[in-house]
């Protein structure tokens, strides 16, 4: 293949398709107009001798073709803009860039509040689009349309880059008038009502029982080491909403500590209690994907989480 007939461009429009799988939408924000982004697109089935993109029932498809191009495709855009600016300097207080953060509602109610607060003193103009685990894939982060995520993994692609921000323990939230706060010690914790909340690691979740106990997490399966099984009555991916329900008479919420304290200061009817056993400390973790390590300005948004995050520890 001759490069001198190669518009590199077209890689751009092509990444972006990919991304969009909609003409419109790609054209509007690569800021031309729609014929000459269907122009574009026409050229690079040309090039490719494939089609690409195909019209389906539900929109816009990739060809397998495509979907083997995307993940190279975004190496080597990485790749150009590393060669093009590699001493190129970020200015975080004139900057408007947006940055994706996918996280659970435990680092959205803990960490981001913080990191808030930290923007608008460097950085006023930055915009922060926080995502959800159930909203990507680890290979769609992986491919850098993610900027970031935080949170607890069970597992993680070896390629990702990933930084510990901090260690948190658990604690039990129930309300003051649940009969259990006169008396709470193993046996009267094991006879109570529970609010079970986790979501680790990425993508959609799926249904749990309480019979499911390889599944239900670290505090079930330290109760297990003990031969011991709460009975759980409600299964929640929120932990903001588990703390809710711990207000309700008889139910027991046992949830991340920085989580259990904000919402514990934040509602005097909530009493706070260490576990009446031992449950292993967990890791909050940032990860991100290798075609953004040497980006500027993902360097320095990472910089500032993690010193936010250390603030928060102390």
């Amino acid at each position: 293949m001759n490069l001198d007939k190669i518009d590199l461009n077209l890689l751009v429009y092509l990444d972006i398709l990919l991304r969009e799988r909609n003409v419109t939408r790609s054209a509007s924000l690569l800021g031309i107009t729609q014929p000459a982004m269907s122009n574009g697109l026409r050229r690079l089935r040309e090039t490719f001798g494939d089609p690409l993109l195909v019209r389906t029932s539900e929109g816009m498809a990739p060809t397998e073709r495509a979907q083997s191009l995307q993940p190279l495709l975004r190496q080597v855009l990485a790749s150009v803009e590393q060669v093009i600016e590699p001493a190129a300097n970020f200015d975080a207080a004139s900057s408007d860039r947006v940055f994706r953060i996918m996280t659970s509602d435990y680092g959205e109610s803990t960490l981001m509040p913080r990191l808030l607060n930290r923007l608008r003193e460097e950085a006023p103009n930055i915009v922060l689009d926080i995502l959800t685990p159930s909203d990507m894939s680890f290979q769609e982060v992986e491919q850098g349309l993610v900027d970031i995520v935080i949170n607890r993994f069970d597992t993680m692609p070896q390629s990702f880059h990933q930084k510990t921000l901090w260690r948190d323990s658990f604690s039990c939230l129930f309300s003051v008038d649940n009969p259990i706060a006169d008396d709470f010690r193993l046996e009267t914790y094991l006879l109570a009502r529970h609010v079970w909340v986790s979501k680790t690691g990425m993508g959609a979740g799926m249904g749990i029982t309480p019979k499911d106990t390889k599944r239900l997490g670290w505090v079930d399966e330290a109760l297990e080491q003990l031969n011991a099984k709460r009975h759980i009555s409600v299964f929640t991916r929120h932990y903001q909403s588990a703390a809710l329900l711990a207000e309700e008479k008889g139910l027991i919420a046992t949830i991340p500590t920085k989580a259990a304290s904000q919402s514990q200061s934040n509602n005097s009817r909530l009493v706070m209690k260490t576990p009446p056993f031992e449950v292993p400390e967990f890791e909050l973790k940032m990860a991100w994907s290798p075609l953004l390590q040497h980006n500027v300005a993902h360097q320095w948004i990472r910089r500032v989480i993690t010193e936010v995050a250390q603030n928060h520890t102390e």
